[in-house]
């Protein structure tokens, strides 16, 4: 295994500090809900967000970011992040993608991998979102866009996973089933995010946004979002 390899390892794992693990992105009310009850509802709710979400906006976004931070091309950069920025539609969203994005700046600032234009890039930007971050850490790692995007859509899918099995509960084995029946979904939104035109770029998850409106209210919860 060469280096590289190593390196979106790391990328993936959820070891990184960034404190992922602490969010549901609205999965958490949308189990209280019942819209999501069982494996085939889990399926389809994490399909449809693939689909219908992630590979039409976040991950062409996200790819994005990571393009230009490999082309030193700050200027986009900053473009980018405010756009990450103002598409977040919620109060919790926008709070998850502050708080891994200061995760990641923290982290990446106290490791020597990471060069002075980028350490530049972060002290200009206010409130550098979790896109940026995941950009700059690709850079500073020498992960190609491509492989950021996989090791950001398998770290989404396996935080999607733990949540269920801590609220349906969901077991491991029917974890690991979903894991198979996703597969073949995963290859087609990178498909569709690494192809989709900027002028096409845009989503309207209107149940998502919903959800995490109601989670800010939920009465007793185990995630922030």
């Amino acid at each position: 295994m060469n280096p590289p390899a190593f390196a979106l390892l790391r990328l993936a794992s959820p070891q990184l500090p960034i404190g992922g693990y602490s969010y549901s992105q609205g999965l958490e009310m949308a189990v209280e809900r019942g819209l999501v009850r069982d494996e085939p509802s889990a399926r389809r709710w994490l399909g449809d967000q693939m689909l219908f979400n992630l590979a039409r906006f976040e991950m062409p976004l996200l790819l994005a970011h990571c393009d230009a931070a490999a082309a030193d091309d700050w200027h986009a950069l900053e473009r980018l992040t405010a756009c990450h920025r103002a598409s977040r539609e919620t109060r919790e969203l926008r709070l998850e993608s502050r708080q891994m994005g200061y995760s990641l700046k923290q982290l990446l600032s106290n490791l020597p991998e990471l060069d002075e234009p980028a350490r530049a890039l972060f002290e200009r930007i206010d409130e550098p979102g979790v896109a940026l971050g995941w950009a700059l850490a690709a850079r500073a790692w020498a992960i190609p866009p491509a492989d950021a995007l996989t090791a950001w859509l398998w770290g989404w899918l396996e935080n999607q996973l733990a949540v269920l099995m801590k609220t349906l509960p969901l077991g491991q084995q029917a974890a690991q089933r979903l894991t198979s029946e996703l597969l073949p979904t995963l290859g087609q939104a990178q498909r569709t995010a690494s192809e989709i035109a900027p002028e096409h770029w845009g989503s309207a998850p209107f149940g998502l946004a919903l959800a995490s409106m109601a989670h800010e209210r939920q009465y007793s919860r185990l995630f922030r979002s």
